[in-house]
């Protein structure tokens, strides 16, 4: 399985990418997210799917990018030209893969700033190329294992807060899925954009330098607890008293 997590708020764009493979009995780590350099602009591509249909994808697009100089203007311009990429491994290796008992699956986050866009822009992209874009009012999106990221995300993510937040509570929500999930994992690349800088900071994360965060998240977790309210459960007891 994989978590990928891309968030927007006003200030920029967060992204974050845990690095464990699973290939039947083998595990081992890999990059699932791309930095690409189109002009003097760049976009990231995180990916969560079959690992042959991401690397053709991502080869192709390069290709298109590199050998060839085509740039875009806009954003879902690069959006548009990942998915007939994706398109072109299904045409190619769909039927194939079925055959074999797999199904063609990549779901992709892409985001960035192209020259013409007024602002940083994210997209979610299915397997059949199309897209949704990730904005305002849907906030964030997790491609891969979601069930125990959320949560964290829904409650507390707001569009306004800075870039710093977005990234806690980002790692926050990883923090989460690596707890509870044996097929996400260390290390994990981050990736900020900050808005109209046209520039992407990449960067990797290890457990061991994560550990710090995570013990004190742990402690703040268990000291909320003896916080709440509690009257409520006096109640209940209660009731169990005089039934």
């Amino acid at each position: 399985m994989t978590y990928c997590l891309g968030i927007k708020v006003r200030g920029g764009l967060v992204a974050i990418a845990d690095t464990r493979i699973t290939a039947g009995t083998e595990v081992y780590s890999n990059k699932k997210v791309s930095v690409h350099e189109v002009g003097k602009h760049s976009l990231f591509i995180m990916t969560a799917g079959l690992r042959s249909v991401r690397d053709k994808s991502i080869t192709y697009f390069n290709r298109l990018t590199e050998d060839q100089g085509v740039t875009f203007d806009y954003m879902y311009e690069a959006v548009n030209a990942f998915g007939d990429m994706l398109r072109k491994v299904a045409k190619e290796d769909k039927e194939m893969l079925k055959s074999e008992g797999y199904n063609f699956n990549l779901h992709s986050i892409i985001g960035g700033q192209m020259p013409k866009d007024e602002e940083h822009k994210l997209y979610l992209i299915f397997p059949e190329g199309n897209w949704i874009e990730i904005n305002e009012g849907l906030k964030y999106q997790i491609i891969g294992n979601s069930n125990y990221g959320k949560p964290l995300l829904n409650r507390h993510l707001q569009y306004e807060m800075s870039i710093e937040e977005a990234l806690k509570l980002g790692f926050l929500s990883f923090d989460a899925t690596q707890i509870s999930a044996s097929d996400v994992d260390y290390p994990i690349d981050v990736i900020v954009y900050q808005k109209n800088s046209f520039h992407l900071i990449e960067h990797r994360l290890e457990k061991s330098e994560m550990d710090i965060v995570t013990n004190k998240w742990n402690e703040l977790l268990r000291d909320s607890v003896t916080v709440l309210p509690d009257q409520w459960i006096q109640d209940i007891l209660e009731k169990s008293v005089l039934a």
